[in-house]
């Protein structure tokens, strides 16, 4: 296998990239990959980037939106500079022994591959992201460490290492092909291109996932979130937290209304009831277990404030969904047409 040629150097010719678009895949995720490299080529008035789409098979993949992506397939792919692999749903479908020996191939003629959204997955599987630092989608981090224990699971919004890079959604998508924009022209470069689609986001790959969303972060609350995340089921006190950050209670009750417009605590809460739906929706936990995974001492003091978050039960709202065991593969690879945060 050849060693894979660093991409991130300053490059003035095109990158030769291929775009693997598996079907089920989220349009907003496809569009985050291939929007960026077309708004550098046009910034730049010449091919900075220059793309083909690739598929798994014969037949053309077909977005979640019912777009048909007219493509290639890998095993006509010979090489490329960067694979970026695109993946959304039925992951266990797709994983079939040609397209990992595709991946493979690939990789081993010295390419990149970048994985965006369930496009990590698909790399894991083919093993290439063993010993490498990797994240994927915050609603699957938890089933991606345990399926793949030679990774270095992260909870950033995008990683790098050597010859691999991993996105964990659609907009984490678009800062990591801002990374790769600014790492070949220039970071004044991709803040123009990122202008181009008013997007004022932070590009850091040390960015954490947030189950809800915020790009309003600033170093600490950024911070207080990740500590919030790590202890859903045992919150922590807020004193506890802001002694962790090296600040005052005060303080940090100050960031958060200053960035987010509410509290400490009740981000916290938020939080935890985000994960309370999840939970509910994609699994089939007992309603017991889901509270006292998300902080909740009582089934009572649960299910008021599940109630009040979200305008239903959580035993209504669990029989209005397909609810699916955990299993090894991502939970909302089960329905392609649910609702998936992309942030």
């Amino acid at each position: 296998m050849k060693s894979a040629k660093n991409i991130l150097e300053p490059e003035s010719r095109p990158l030769k990239t291929a775009v693997l678009v598996m079907d089920e895949c989220n349009t907003l995720s496809f569009a985050a990959a291939v929007d960026p490299m077309r708004a550098a080529n046009r910034l730049a008035g010449r091919a900075a980037f220059d793309w083909d789409y690739i598929s798994a098979t014969a037949e053309a993949p077909m977005l979640t939106s019912g777009l048909s992506v007219p493509s290639t397939p890998l095993a006509r792919l010979d090489r490329c500079d960067l694979l970026l692999v695109v993946a959304g749903f039925q992951l266990a479908r797709h994983a079939t022994p040609s397209l990992l020996a595709g991946l493979r191939r690939i990789a081993g003629t010295g390419a990149t591959i970048a994985g965006i959204d369930g496009g990590p997955w698909l790399m894991a599987e083919a093993g290439l992201l063993d010993g490498h630092p990797a994240t994927t989608h915050w609603e699957d981090l938890e089933n991606f460490s345990a399926r793949f224990p030679d990774i270095h699971c992260r909870t950033d919004r995008f990683t790098v290492s050597d010859g691999r890079l991993t996105s964990g959604g659609a907009t984490p998508a678009i800062e990591m092909m801002l990374h790769i924009i600014g790492a070949r022209h220039g970071h004044g470069f991709a803040s123009r291109v990122a202008g181009l689609f008013l997007y004022d986001g932070i590009s850091s790959p040390q960015r954490p996932q947030s189950r809800l969303g915020h790009h309003k972060h600033n170093a600490i609350t950024a911070k207080a979130n990740a500590i919030m995340e790590s202890a859903l089921d045992d919150p922590k006190p807020l004193a506890e937290i802001a002694e962790v950050l090296g600040t005052s209670p005060r303080s940090l009750q100050q960031q958060f209304r200053l960035r987010l417009n509410t509290t400490p605590q009740d981000h916290y809460l938020q939080l935890r009831l985000a994960e309370a739906r999840r939970l509910v929706t994609d699994t089939a936990l007992p309603l017991m277990e889901i509270a006292m995974a998300t902080g909740f001492t009582s089934q009572s003091s649960f299910a008021r404030a599940f109630r009040t978050a979200h305008g239903s039960s959580a035993r209504d709202l669990r029989q209005t969904q397909d609810a699916t065991p955990l299993s090894s593969y991502p939970a909302r690879q089960a329905n392609s047409h649910a609702s998936h945060s992309s942030n």
